[in-house]
């Protein structure tokens, strides 16, 4: 296979559209739901937190399986692979994107009237971050295997283990005792970080296993094998968490406090993404294409990403609706406010591609 080619697999443009709209519709309606339909009552809410809860596993998972699966399907050495340098790109781009979007002033070099709390909100690790970080990882662990001549799957293994068994040790320790509050902010979520590195970053890591295994075994997602592989190991890893939880609870006694909250939910989630990985696959087995728009949404992740959280949130330069409308409205106006940005976003979508295409067939050469 030449270096350039890539087998498109459409279970992946499935998780990475379907990771998309949940994002979308999951900050949309955070962002407007009234506290008082925000109960544990109310069955709807509870389903819709439940599955809140997995959109930034999804993403992240579905991102790291992407990038290690262009990375490992080019077969040339580090440094000579095109899809590293692509990596230190996209790294830079998502953790310079995700500070800009986090900007505390208007005035690119005036930080005169920046409060300490505003500081700690530019200094927020967030979703591209964090999936920045993660990137970087997957790099470093790929040079790792190249170097000592291990393979990967052990080399990631050991990675995403090292993340998953130090995030109650890391969660526990004030950071900012021993380094400046912009690094500390990585660490944990004392500063106020929403997606730290431990144990997030785990997420990232465990779907680069699987980009390796797809890279390294090219058609196995057009075997029905390859579901059943997927559904076995996801319950696996999930029945391994019950496992840890039992443990927890009845000998060491730590309750919901050690590991239910930490380690176990890491692992429970990462098996239920697989499986989910698993179904998508499952459903691609009958398909030959998807529309158009569907890869257009995953294409575009980190436009759709940007633009709508300034829609939602604002920035140092424009307001946001939740700036306007803050958890004011009633659970239909909530799902129709998301179901409009889906569309305006998917409506994006379409119209970067659409653009490409044009200047693509605009500017190419005239065959004589």
């Amino acid at each position: 296979m030449s270096p350039g080619f890539k087998r498109r697999i459409i279970f992946l443009d499935l998780m990475r559209a379907l990771a998309v709209l949940m994002m979308v519709q999951g900050h949309t309606v955070d962002t407007f739901l009234a506290d008082e339909f925000r109960t544990f009552n109310s069955i709807p809410y509870n389903i819709w937190l439940t599955l809140r809860g997995f959109t930034a596993p999804i993403f992240m998972f579905t991102s790291g399986v992407t990038f290690t699966y262009l990375l490992r399907l080019n077969k040339q050495l580090f440094f000579e692979n095109p899809r590293v340098w692509k990596g230190f790109r996209r790294f830079f781009i998502l953790v310079t994107v995700g500070y800009l979007l986090r900007f505390p002033t208007p005035r690119m070099f005036d930080f005169t009237f920046v409060t300490h709390s505003q500081w700690l909100t530019f200094f927020t690790v967030d979703a591209l971050h964090l999936i920045g970080f993660g990137i970087l990882f997957i790099l470093i662990l790929a040079y790792i295997s190249e170097r000592i001549h291990v393979s990967d799957y052990t080399v990631f293994a050991v990675g995403l283990m090292f993340f998953l068994f130090a995030y109650p040790i890391a969660d526990r320790i004030d950071w900012t005792n021993y380094m400046p509050i912009p690094f500390a902010a990585y660490m944990y979520q004392g500063t106020g970080s929403f997606f730290p590195l431990f144990p997030w970053v785990s997420y990232v890591i465990a779907g680069g296993i699987l980009g390796c295994y797809l890279a390294h075994n090219p058609d196995v997602h057009r075997s029905i094998k390859f579901t059943y592989r997927l559904f076995g190991f996801g319950g696996l890893i999930i029945l391994f968490s019950f496992i840890i939880n039992l443990i927890d609870q009845y000998i060491l006694g730590q309750g919901q406090d050690f590991f239910t909250d930490g380690f176990s939910l890491v692992l429970t989630r990462i098996g239920i993404v697989i499986i989910l990985n698993g179904l998508m696959s499952f459903l691609s087995l009958r398909l030959n294409k998807i529309p158009e728009i569907i890869k257009s949404l995953g294409t575009n992740t980190l436009l759709i990403y940007a633009v709508h959280v300034v829609i939602l949130y604002g920035s140092a330069w424009i307001p946001g609706f939740g700036m306007f409308y803050p958890r004011t409205l009633n659970i239909l106006e909530s799902v129709l406010a998301a179901i409009a940005l889906i569309i305006l976003m998917t409506g994006l979508a379409w119209l970067v591609e659409f653009v490409k295409s044009y200047r693509k067939s605009k500017f190419a050469p005239v065959q004589i």
